[in-house]
């Protein structure tokens, strides 16, 4: 059931009934929605992130912290929520979540992290010369508008193109940034479920996110890519989250 959040800035599903010990923070380009078949048994809100589903975009380009920020703030004001939660975080909103609990160990009991984006190998994501020579052009004004588009939709990955405005300028934003600070704050337990074909966060990331935090644990999934952990029926996934927030499902 969809509901209205933080004076109607935020749009959520909400899952059961009762008192809310469990957020669910979607993929991007995904929704709240995106996460039922996890947080189905459980009292659980699952916000459509600024910018995606039912939920209006930010004001200007924000990074994972920003998202972060206003999650704290669903925490913090709404009356059904009884903070320290269990954040599940998947790819985007995995990102967010490490940041929430870094900055806002208040509010996070526990996490349960799945095909996460949160380290970049040095040197990656340096962009094909192709593009950086018309963006220098472009820049010099000696290409228009109309070839920089085509050179963006050229080199840009199917997120990046699909987004526009805004998002795309908080897409920009987000894949370029890096989580190894907040993993060395995080203090409170870290499940962590992954892929073992995962492609868009490998599961080499999954490997040093484990040895980095204080607190990890680390499954597995066998043949398993970026979203197969959310797929019914989310064993792994399911398992990690009733060890954390204390509530066995039958």
């Amino acid at each position: 059931m969809l509901r209205a959040y933080l004076d109607g800035d935020v749009l959520a599903e909400r899952v059961g009934d009762g008192p809310v010990g469990l957020i669910g923070l979607h993929g991007w380009g995904r929704a709240g929605a995106d996460l039922a078949t996890v947080l189905d048994g459980w009292s659980a809100i699952a916000p459509d992130l600024p910018g995606f589903g039912a939920t209006p975009p930010p004001p200007e380009a924000w990074g994972a912290a920003d998202y972060a920020g206003l999650v704290g703030r669903l925490i913090d004001t709404t009356d059904e929520v009884e903070a320290p939660v269990v954040l599940l975080g998947h790819s985007f909103g995995g990102r967010v979540a490490v940041c929430l609990a870094a900055e806002r160990p208040d509010l996070v009991r526990a996490l349960v992290l799945t095909g996460v984006p949160l380290l970049r190998r040095e040197g990656a994501g340096r962009s094909p010369f192709g593009f950086r020579l018309v963006k220098r052009l472009h820049a010099l004004h000696l290409v228009g508008d109309a070839r920089m588009e085509r050179a963006r939709q050229q080199y840009g990955s199917a997120d990046y193109n699909a987004a526009t405005g805004v998002m795309r300028e908080t897409f920009v934003r987000v894949v370029n940034e890096s989580y190894g600070d907040q993993l060395d704050a995080v203090r409170c337990p870290v499940a962590l479920v992954w892929g073992e074909g995962d492609t868009a966060a490998p599961l080499w990331i999954a490997q040093e996110a484990d040895r980095r935090l204080h607190d990890a644990s680390l499954t597995v999934v066998a043949g398993g890519t970026h979203d197969s952990p959310l797929r019914a029926p989310a064993a792994e996934l399911r398992d990690a989250l009733a060890a954390l927030v204390g509530q066995q499902l039958p």
